[in-house]
Formats: C-alpha cells, sequence, structure tokens
C-alpha cells in the first residue's frame, strides 16, 4: 500500500477508497489506519479524504505541501476533478 502512494505524482491525490479500490482489498478504513502508522516515510498528504480534505489536524501542512506542488484546489480541499490520480501512468 506504501508503494501505491509512494507512486501518486506530485500535484495529484487519491482518496483512502481509491487506493484501497486500486489494491483490489481492504477500505478506506485500513488504507488510514496504514497511513497513520507508517505512512511518514511517503507522501502522505497526497492520500486525502474523499471529499478532497486533507487528515485532521494535518491541514495547514497538507495545504503549504499541495500549493508547493501545485496540486489543484477549491479553497482547503483538493479539486477532485482535476487532482484525482487513478494510477496510470
Amino acid at each position: 500500500m506504501l508503494d501505491v502512494v509512494d507512486r501518486i505524482p506530485a500535484g495529484k491525490v487519491m482518496s483512502y477508497g481509491d487506493v484501497a479500490e486500486y489494491l483490489g482489498e481492504g477500505g478506506p478504513r485500513q488504507v488510514g489506519r496504514v497511513m497513520s502508522l507508517w505512512g511518514g516515510a511517503v507522501p502522505w498528504w497526497r492520500v486525502i479524504r474523499a471529499d478532497g480534505t486533507p487528515a485532521a489536524g494535518l491541514e495547514a501542512e497538507c495545504l503549504a505541501r499541495w500549493r508547493a506542488e501545485g496540486t489543484p484546489t477549491r479553497g482547503a480541499r483538493a479539486d477532485m476533478r482535476t487532482a484525482r490520480w487513478d494510477g496510470r501512468g
């Protein structure tokens, strides 16, 4: 799972559910659990809630990283229409 997160390109995001679907196992909560325990070694700010919001308590750092990477946003959320990565390419 962490390998998938590591492959998300700069400026793109996946929801917790997207990661689980890409892997074909588990669900958003399992992805969230793994990210909370071991996600510090990968670009954790690229894995977010399905509504485009970052994990609670990490909003400011996440937004700063999105700005630095040019991630499309709508206010304090990632613009899921344009920022979502489908795992291809």
